[in-house]
């Protein structure tokens, strides 16, 4: 099974990009380098691989991708500085 990883930047306007890959320092130095002029992390240099996690296989990767993009900001940031607590008072839903 092939090894896959979900990581987040942190941009030079303070905004966090979520992508995933096979290979995060190949990928990381891309997004640094500006290889794609249309990607969203061109204009917002320099970056910071502020998190990343490891998967087998491509399909867990791409779906905790997509999780962690529908994300609030706070959330992403408790993710980033593990904080589980404030993670799981953050996922609780408010049906009040």
């Amino acid at each position: 099974m092939k090894t896959m990883y979900v990581y987040i930047l942190h941009c030079a306007d303070d905004s966090y990009y979520v992508g995933v890959t096979n290979d995060v320092n190949r990928r990381f130095a891309e997004h640094t380098e500006g290889i794609h002029k249309e990607s969203y992390t061109y204009s917002r240099r320099p970056l910071q691989l502020v998190h990343f996690e490891t998967f087998d296989g491509t399909n867990a990767a791409i779906a905790r991708e997509k999780q962690i993009k529908k994300w609030s900001r706070k959330k992403k940031i408790a993710l980033i500085k593990n904080n589980i607590k404030n993670l799981e008072e953050l996922a609780k839903k408010d049906f009040g």
